[in-house]
């Protein structure tokens, strides 16, 4: 569109050198033609200039935002871990999640192997059996184990966006992929690229959204967990997980 423009200004003062030339403009007209193109020249000059320095700046403003938001995935990713490992089963709940985190206790366990012996009456002969002893020593609280002295999973529902502080929310859901005869619990959270890239450019994020690369964020969502498989990855290649830690 911009290179269109060029053209036809080239043109337009092409013809009006060729109108100079030939005396078919009044000399009052000219310097207010001359300012006109001046300032369109100029104008189009920093047009052509943003269009292509666009995409670096969007490239590096994604990748800013897109680390932000995995790093609080993350955190709703080992939050939820950590309710299935207690609980034995997800949430769809952030207030859920949050209680949970806030009050919850890991046990601290210890196993050891002791060997009991039997007396079989039938056959009269005394036996050994294997068995392995799990003893609680203790707790630790949820909280400290996964987030230290920080309080930020109680801001983990929300969608770090600058200029949309506690606008957006993260989606949360549950499900249960059935395994055989076993039904097995999992959970999904996501936020769709445009939320996040909500100022920049509509075509490049459009063109951000239908991306298929080995290096890039694929599809129009950054997720992690899946309701349609076992598993609590997310869908980022690595660079993306090494920039969020």
């Amino acid at each position: 569109m911009y290179w269109l423009i060029f053209f036809i200004l080239v043109a337009l003062i092409l013809l009006m050198a060729y109108l100079v030339a030939k005396e078919k403009l009044s000399p009052k007209v000219i310097p207010v033609i001359n300012i006109f193109l001046i300032l369109a020249s100029v104008y189009l000059g920093y047009k052509i200039y943003d269009s292509i320095t666009a995409p670096v700046r969007f490239n590096k403003i994604k990748k800013e935002r897109y680390a932000k938001v995995i790093r609080r995935l993350k955190d709703i990713r080992d939050s939820e871990v950590a309710m299935r490992t207690i609980t034995g089963d997800y949430t769809a709940s952030f207030d859920s999640l949050i209680q949970f985190v806030d009050t919850a206790k890991f046990p601290i366990i210890q196993q050891r192997d002791s060997v009991i012996k039997k007396f079989d009456r039938f056959r009269g002969i005394e036996t050994e059996e294997e068995i392995i002893i799990i003893d609680t020593l203790g707790f630790v609280p949820v909280k400290d184990s996964l987030f230290k002295n920080d309080d930020r999973y109680k801001e983990m529902m929300w969608v770090p966006i600058p200029g949309r502080e506690k606008q957006v929310k993260f989606e949360l859901r549950k499900g249960y992929i059935k395994k055989g005869d076993v039904k097995l619990p999992v959970f999904e959270a996501r936020v769709a690229k445009r939320e996040i890239l909500w100022d920049q450019p509509e075509d490049l994020v459009a063109q951000e959204e239908n991306v298929i690369s080995t290096e890039e964020i694929n599809g129009p969502y950054i997720i992690v967990g899946s309701l349609e498989e076992v598993t609590t990855s997310g869908n980022w290649p690595k660079v993306y997980d090494i920039e969020a830690e």
